[in-house]
């Protein structure tokens, strides 16, 4: 009966993983203004990939409900936020999400991705992807995980492979993307798998 008092739930503020030249972290309020910023900078390199974008995407109220939709899915389980930052002079450079997150006999959950065009191709998403596996893996303690990109969308997929994602399939009009129902490749890693390529890693490290 006293639910009506009860406090909005919170993103963590302590929670890090760090890169090679990266670290992710949940995003914070103070965030908005270089988020909508990098955001906005880098519509045209975006958008193709996106849910449509509307008017009022990057305001400061749709980025708080944003927040808020993160803290609850955090605190229900459900999904995980991060925003990407250079270690260098953390700055912003993308974000990553865990979604649809299931445990019982599934213990999966779905990927997603953006990157800032001015952070392209330099190596700033394989290095994420490397911090969210070992969030999901190592942290959370799940067994799959799971990404879609659109087939033409050929940096998207290089990145998912070189990950060390294996591509299962083909999805038809599995997203709708920019207005538009799109096929979409489908990619999966065990969390075996993420252990053994992470064993490797090391193993060639140490040479």
């Amino acid at each position: 009966m006293f639910d009506i008092f009860r406090a909005s739930p919170k993103l963590p503020v302590d929670e890090r993983i760090d890169g090679q030249s990266i670290f992710i972290r949940p995003p914070h309020d103070d965030d908005w203004q270089e988020w909508a910023t990098l955001r906005e900078r880098s519509k045209d390199f975006l958008v193709p990939w996106e849910p449509k974008w509307t008017r009022d995407s990057h305001s400061r109220s749709t980025y708080r409900r944003r927040l808020g939709y993160y803290a609850e899915e955090w605190e229900s389980g459900y999904g995980y936020a991060f925003f990407i930052f250079s270690r260098d002079n953390e700055r912003l450079c993308g974000g990553i999400t865990l979604s649809g997150v299931r445990r019982g006999i599934a213990q999966t959950g779905t990927l997603g991705y953006w990157v800032g065009e001015p952070f392209a191709r330099q190596g700033v998403m394989t290095d994420a992807l490397g911090c969210i596996k070992e969030f999901f893996f190592e942290h959370l303690y799940m067994h799959r995980l799971e990404a879609a990109c659109l087939p033409r969308n050929e940096a998207s997929c290089r990145v998912l492979e070189k990950a060390g994602f294996r591509k299962e399939g083909l999805a038809p009009k599995y997203l709708k993307i920019n207005g538009v129902w799109e096929d979409h490749s489908l990619y999966a890693i065990l969390v075996e798998e993420a252990a053994a390529q992470k064993a490797q890693k090391v193993q060639k490290s140490l040479k």
